[in-house]
């Protein structure tokens, strides 16, 4: 038994913010310092009524017509996101109405941020090999900049909004390997929103400026970047070991890498660290930013458009970051 990605596509809404847009919020910014900075040009912002389940239908109505699918075919719907609309039920059982999938399909929501797309990946493959599923419809769909504060210049340069779909099947065009997955929940509070749910529910209304002169609220986003980045120089290289130990390949094996697109920065210095040759890394946030768990289908997608995946090559995948969470497969393509 085995698995395979059989279709993938992408959603990005239609509001885009440029940096010309944002510098006028932030003045003593310039748009050559964020392009420098994080690598990111402009990032597209879901609308104001537009949530993750909105996305990740529209995503999911693409792929089907993309690939020809027939939604009676979809025997299990897993969707991630750190954005539901509800905190219940589940919206990936909204979705299961909404995209006329059969009521005989499982459904679930999971939480989880930059690693969510490998972890569905793994689940979809278990789902495949116990026998409980034949077509798992994985979706990643996020609206982080909702959680954004209007004055926090950093995460608003980073992130942007996005949904992506992928049916994994027993049979397709890149086989799924291996998995290397890893938590480390000390790191918790550095990348959080700590307020809207059980353990603290009401808005903590605490905004103010750090030592640094950097916003900070409970009740959004917060990013301590720089243990982000200790954290995610820590794992990968190890992570990427590991892939490989468990495939039974060396690094020579692999044409191609297709990490979690975090920012510019730390892109790069992940690529140096783990010696990864430039011209097999792929690195494109200009348009997009970091779509959080849906960066490594859409770097997958716009691969295989552009003829950079092509039938036997070997390729790297990995995701790392909020939880603390990551991990990585071998994607061969048939």
């Amino acid at each position: 038994m085995k698995a395979y990605i059989k279709g993938i596509s992408y959603y990005l809404p239609e509001r885009v913010m440029t940096n010309e847009e944002l510098v006028k919020d932030f003045p003593e910014w310039s748009i050559e310092k964020i392009a420098a900075k994080v690598g990111v040009y402009s990032r597209h912002l879901a609308a104001d009524g537009e949530t993750a389940g909105d996305m990740a239908e529209k995503v999911a109505l693409k792929l089907f017509e993309e690939y020809h699918i027939n939604p009676k075919d979809i025997d299990f719907v897993l969707l991630c996101t750190q954005s539901p609309d509800y905190h219940l039920p589940s919206t990936a059982c909204i979705l299961q109405k909404r995209l006329d999938i059969p009521t005989s399909a499982g459904a679930l929501d999971y939480d989880l941020g930059c690693s969510g797309c490998i972890y569905g990946m793994a689940i979809a493959k278990g789902l495949i090999f116990a026998g409980i599923a034949k077509n798992v419809l994985l979706l990643t769909s996020e609206t982080y900049n909702k959680y954004i504060h209007l004055k926090d210049k950093g995460n608003r340069s980073i992130f942007g909004d996005g949904a992506a779909a992928c049916l994994i099947s027993s049979d397709g065009f890149a086989e799924i390997g291996e998995f290397s997955l890893g938590t480390d929940g000390s790191g918790a509070e550095n990348l959080i929103v700590k307020t809207g749910c059980a353990k603290h529910f009401e808005k903590a209304n605490d905004c103010h400026l750090d030592e640094d002169g950097h916003i900070q609220s409970s009740d959004h986003l917060y990013m301590n970047g720089s243990e982000i980045f200790n954290f995610t120089l820590d794992v990968v290289p190890t992570m990427k070991k590991e892939i490989l130990l468990k495939n039974s390949l060396d690094k020579e094996n692999i044409d191609y890498y297709v990490f979690h697109q975090a920012n510019k920065f730390m892109l790069s210095t992940i690529r140096k660290v783990c010696g990864i040759p430039k011209e097999r890394f792929y690195n494109n946030l200009e348009t997009t930013g970091n779509t959080v768990s849906s960066t490594v289908l859409i770097g997958l997608k716009d691969c295989i458009s552009n003829g950079i995946l092509t039938s036997g090559m070997k390729v790297m995948i990995s995701g790392f970051g909020v939880g603390y969470s990551w991990g990585g497969t071998i994607l061969k393509f048939q």
